[in-house]
């Protein structure tokens, strides 16, 4: 698998139903593989011009597109699903050179990839389907919002574009997309899939660049209907301040900010240790729901800490096409930066460190590793560190005297999109445990990092805008409007 380190052709943005590569460039991306950086994917260019091009395109697509039938819509969908299927381990080895994650793990990415598009055609078209009143001669129909432009993060960087793009399209809307700066590659890998889905012209766009400059100006145009970012909170909260004079504007944010596990005596301490030692270093710590808390009654804190670090300390740490690796990078050398500071700034406010944040050598590759941290927070005494993210694989222990200080203590965290309940089936206060979570999602006697995406779920605190996903976000992509008919 190593062998895969040819460089790529940069065909540039996609406008109007091509490749395109802009007359100004204003800069260029460097693909570098993060768990190698003598792997250089390629030079990407460009033009914040790209963006007014791209947003004009697409409103004269969206007007061809908008007309298409739903029937029609889910068939160019299904081209891309199929093109999708047939190049997936092109796809899992591009994932692989951008993000640094292990290649079983960049596969099993392209396959949800895939599944998240059956779901969309099998179960979310319903969701557009009309009401009609016959009776008394009037309908709601779902009609397409407009031009959506689509922001996209580093961590999943095929799952989910594919999903905010196919739902977007199906929806009848047409879509600007930026790739993060991490990952242009697997961005224009999408493109190339959607080219062949022969698309009306101007349904489908992309742009690349940073998010300061083209990012910047494509939340910020006057041409966008809606828009669909995911990212780290402070980008929203920019989003936010830019788009100020654009109330209107409906906007999903969907921001994560990790996780967090309730570990209640009595539970299975061997399956909340392997499934909370998962969630947590699984892709380095930096999906948006990887588990970053982990709040435990007084009872079992002692053996379970000690479980955890056991097996955290064993993980596999290495090169992503090395087949026995567990956990890749960290996506540059600014974030493994950021993540040793935010160690030290743990330990400075007195907390105790179990697993110091620090670098990893892996022999043959230059990359950006560490190893896995573990810190004891005494939240009672000081600074609990419950109003951040933890940056990659920082994982921040909680001692609690019993499950309702545990419940309270969680409610109190800034990011609560998924949370893991560790607990014996047959607890008694089982149903007030579960009724007392205030969390967007509820796993019991399972990691933060599963999720069904049939199921609406809303991330609560700064995880999200109070927007669902999944496959919901068709009825955020439409809007209802009634008919009535005078017979």
């Amino acid at each position: 698998m190593d062998g895969h380190r040819d460089r790529l052709l940069r065909r540039g943005d996609y406008i109007w139903g091509s490749f395109l590569k802009a007359e100004r460039v204003d800069g260029y991306i460097v693909g570098v593989n993060p768990g190698d950086r003598s792997d250089v994917l390629g030079r990407f260019p460009f033009s914040d011009g790209s963006v007014d091009d791209a947003v004009d395109c697409a409103e004269r697509g969206e007007v061809t597109w908008r007309r298409v039938s739903r029937v029609d819509r889910a068939k160019a969908i299904r081209k891309y699903r199929d093109s999708l299927n047939k190049f997936q381990e092109k796809f899992a080895i591009l994932i692989t050179r951008e993000t640094g994650k292990p290649i079983w793990e960049a596969r099993q990415e392209v396959i949800a990839s895939i599944r998240a598009v059956d779901l969309l055609l099998e179960e979310g078209l319903q969701l557009l389907e009309p009401r009609i009143l016959n009776e008394r001669e009037a309908r709601s129909d779902y009609r397409p919002r407009g031009v959506v432009g689509v922001l996209v993060p580093y961590n999943l960087p095929l799952l989910i574009p594919t999903l905010n793009c196919c739902a977007a399209l199906l929806a009848g809307n047409s879509v600007v997309l930026k790739p993060s700066k991490f990952t242009p590659a697997v961005g224009q890998g999408v493109a190339e899939m959607m080219d062949r889905c022969r698309l009306p012209r101007g349904t489908f766009n992309l742009v690349q660049g940073s998010g300061t400059g083209v990012g910047q100006k494509l939340v910020t145009h006057p041409g966008l209907d809606a828009l669909i970012f995911s990212g780290a909170f402070d980008t929203a909260m920019a989003i936010r301040r830019a788009t100020f004079d654009r109330p209107e504007l409906p906007a999903l944010y969907q921001c994560g900010g990790k996780g967090a596990a309730v570990v209640i005596g009595g539970c299975d301490l061997e399956r909340a240790c392997y499934e909370t030692v998962v969630g947590s270093y699984l892709t380095a710590g930096q999906r948006h729901i990887s588990t970053g808390r982990v709040i435990i009654t007084e009872d079992i804190f002692d053996p379970f800490v000690e479980q955890l670090a056991r097996r955290a300390v064993r993980l596999s740490i290495g090169y992503g096409f090395d087949v026995s690796t567990f956990m890749g990078p960290l996506i540059s050398d600014n974030f493994r930066n950021r993540y040793r500071k935010y160690g030290r700034a743990v330990v400075a406010r007195g907390h105790h460190p179990i697993l110091q944040a620090a670098n990893r050598e892996i022999a043959d590759h230059r990359g950006f590793y560490v190893e896995p941290a573990m810190y004891w927070v005494d939240w009672e005494r000081g600074h609990g560190f419950i109003n951040d993210e933890p940056p990659g694989p920082s994982l921040l222990l909680y001692k609690v005297r019993d499950w309702e200080e545990a419940t309270a203590l969680h409610n109190k965290l800034k990011y609560r999109i998924s949370t893991s309940l560790f607990v014996d089936a047959e607890h008694r206060n089982l149903a007030e445990m579960v009724a007392r979570l205030k969390t967007g999602s509820l796993n019991v006697n399972r990691g933060t990092i599963g999720a069904s995406l049939r199921l609406p779920s809303v991330g609560l605190g700064r995880s999200s805008n109070g927007m669902p996903g999944g496959i919901d976000l068709l009825r955020f992509l439409s809007t209802p409007r009634s008919t009535l008919v005078e017979g």
